[in-house]
């Protein structure tokens, strides 16, 4: 009967198929090895199929193993879920609320937030670090944050929900006195070409090999978002920076736009925010009002998206 399912039995299946082996399994689960073999036996009793081929020296799924595996996973992120909203409805007010935040995401909107936060519980600490690309994920990942703001679609995980904030604009721009600023029309590869391009590196391995919006051969990389502005700014090279962020050097002359199409059009670009947690952990009364408070603040944002 498939009533008789168990979720421990899904565990452990997920387990020898992500470990690889019934020993390997058995010791991610602190149990002897046989106790993991009687729970897969016991599964593929209930489900009637036989989940992995055993006769090689490590047991390799089966076709029905493989399709099964999927919905395994499901069930119990969803079972996962459903504990932590549990967990988070009984539980106090949080001691700290720890966020990482996109560097390309407006600090404004959060301090605003924060603000919010603290009149409702000024007993809550904050721990607030703003770091790029990966960052955000990456300590979702490893459980050094509550919340999480990112940008962009460039990275996912299904034990992170994502929940839509606002669209932010991203210009690509150069010094006023910049050569590229002084060039009318569509800018192609090769115009780009002569001219070094400022990039931000991701401190995180999760892009590793990967390149966001790098259109020059020619590249000076930098760590944050201040110091690509300050190098763009200077004139050493052109980059793609936030709306928000340059908004006045362009309405004071500092800076000009260049028409990088392979950007978008006139050098454009829309991406979403989002604020992020994991499924499997609860949020609380902080974590909440944060989240209701960020979402007034961006909903009255008017300098996100260009006009």
């Amino acid at each position: 009967m498939l009533d008789a399912l168990t979720l421990d039995q899904m565990r452990v299946f997920v387990a020898v198929a992500e470990a690889g082996s019934f020993r390997a399994a058995a010791g991610r689960l602190s149990r002897v090895q046989s106790a993991v073999s009687h729970a897969v036996a016991g599964l593929e009793a209930q489900l009637g199929v036989t989940l992995f081929d055993r006769s090689g020296h490590r047991p390799a799924l089966t076709p029905e193993g493989r399709a099964l595996l999927e919905d395994a996973r499901a069930i119990l992120l969803k079972v996962d879920a459903l504990r932590a909203r549990a967990r988070g409805l009984g539980e106090g007010v949080e001691l700290v609320l720890s966020i990482v935040v996109d560097s390309l995401f407006p600090l404004d909107a959060v301090g605003a937030a924060l603000k919010d936060l603290h009149q409702a519980h000024p007993s809550v600490g904050v721990r607030m670090r703003v770091a790029p690309l990966g960052a955000p994920f990456a300590a979702l990942r490893e459980r050094r944050c509550t919340l999480g703001i990112t940008v962009g679609h460039d990275f996912r995980d299904p034990h992170v929900e994502l929940e839509a904030l606002c669209r932010l604009s991203f210009v690509a721009v150069a010094a006023a006195a910049h050569p590229l600023a002084r060039r009318a029309g569509p800018l192609g590869a090769v115009e780009l070409a002569d001219h070094l391009q400022i990039v931000q590196e991701d401190p995180t391995p999760l892009s590793q090999g990967r390149d966001f919006g790098v259109l020059s051969p020619g590249t000076w990389r930098v760590d944050g978002q201040d110091a690509k502005q300050a190098l763009i700014l200077a004139g050493a090279g052109w980059g793609r920076l936030p709306l928000w962020a340059v908004e006045r050097d362009l309405a004071e002359g500092r800076l000009a736009r260049i028409a990088a199409e392979a950007l978008g059009p006139g050098g454009e670009t829309i991406v979403d925010a989002h604020l992020a947690h994991r499924l499997d952990e609860p949020l609380g009364p902080a974590a909440r009002a944060f989240r209701r408070a960020l979402l007034r603040q961006v909903a009255g944002a008017v300098n996100l998206v260009s006009r």
